[in-house]
């Protein structure tokens, strides 16, 4: 991972303590950096690599809450804190609905937790803090310029995400921090929207509220405790109302039925889709992981029927190394 001395948000995004009524450094020791290292057989080694590095927010005695794609599949993680040590973690596991991975530090942290704020609660204007690794100079000053829908091509779908602006650099598992100096969320994309004709980064947040119903199962099972949603192993995106696939995971239900980056998915079950999210809501609407998907697809001015075997993902996934 490279030394947190290797890099600095520019001073004029970086927060001032005078700007906030909480006490800005402590919250911000909370965050700590996070390096992980995956084997190279692992499911997930070519679309994330073998070797990631961010952030994760300390929440509890020793338990640090970060994205999950940073973890998943994760032989052996670091935690790196502000006082220069390093310490190994054991991952807990990730919740493949709402984004979030768990750590339990294998030693004394001694780091007070963040405590957690309510997402809900907050508002489009609010004055945040994206906090990295390294206080002050490895965060960034921020507001929340939206509240809305996202549809990931991953199959993944938040009914309201979080998003900010500016956004911070090195965003992967950063902690959104309130104005009141609560955890309301963790950093998970930058992504770039137009505003008054110019391009601008804004930073994807997952909402804290969306940890609270899940974290007890996280914690005792290493993945919440409900029949999981079926997969398709199927890349795909929204180009003017259609949905379209751009990739295809190997070994995927997907790619057993040999559909093909270029189809239009029409329907599902019959029933029309026009947008991302409206498909990703009546596939997970058939039932469990392992239904069967009857799906109307378009390639190349031939629309076909074809039904597709769901599974369960996280089988497909190498399970956290015990120590």
């Amino acid at each position: 991972m490279p030394s947190l001395t290797e890099w600095r948000v520019p001073p004029g995004f970086q927060p001032r303590p005078g700007d906030y009524t909480f006490d800005l450094d402590r919250a911000l020791s909370s965050v700590v950096g996070l390096h992980s290292l995956v084997p190279t057989d692992a499911f997930t080694a070519d679309t994330l690599g073998t070797e990631r590095a961010g952030n994760g927010v300390v929440i509890d005695n020793g338990l640090v809450l970060t994205i999950g794609y940073l973890i998943t599949e994760a032989e052996t993680v670091w935690l790196h804190l502000g006082d220069g040590r390093t310490m190994e973690g054991h991952v807990l596991g990730f919740d493949s609905v709402s984004g979030f991975g768990l750590v339990q530090a294998l030693g004394q942290l001694d780091i007070d937790p963040l405590p957690l704020g309510a997402s809900a609660a907050t508002e489009v204007g609010d004055r945040v803090v994206l906090g990295g690794a390294g206080g002050r100079t490895r965060s960034v000053a921020s507001h929340i310029a939206a509240k809305q829908e996202f549809a990931g091509y991953w199959e993944y779908l938040l009914d309201e995400a979080i998003f900010t602006y500016p956004a911070h650099p090195n965003w992967g598992g950063t902690g959104l921090i309130s104005n009141t100096g609560e955890l309301i969320g963790i950093g998970s994309l930058q992504l770039e929207r137009e505003r008054a004709g110019k391009a601008e980064h804004v930073n994807m947040i997952v909402p804290i509220d969306l940890l609270k119903p899940v974290l007890d199962d996280l914690r005792r099972f290493g993945r919440v405790n409900s029949p999981a949603r079926p997969w398709l192993g199927m890349y795909s995106t929204e180009i003017d109302d259609k949905v379209v696939v751009i990739g295809i995971s190997s070994n995927g239900p997907a790619a057993r039925a040999e559909l093909k980056s270029g189809d239009v998915i029409l329907a599902v079950k019959g029933e029309k889709v026009t947008s991302q999210s409206g498909f990703y809501r009546k596939l997970w609407s058939l039932g469990a992981a392992g239904v069967d998907v009857p799906l109307t697809v378009h390639h190349e001015g031939v629309t076909f029927d074809v039904v597709l075997a769901s599974t369960d993902r996280t089988k497909l996934l190498k399970a956290p190394r015990l120590h």
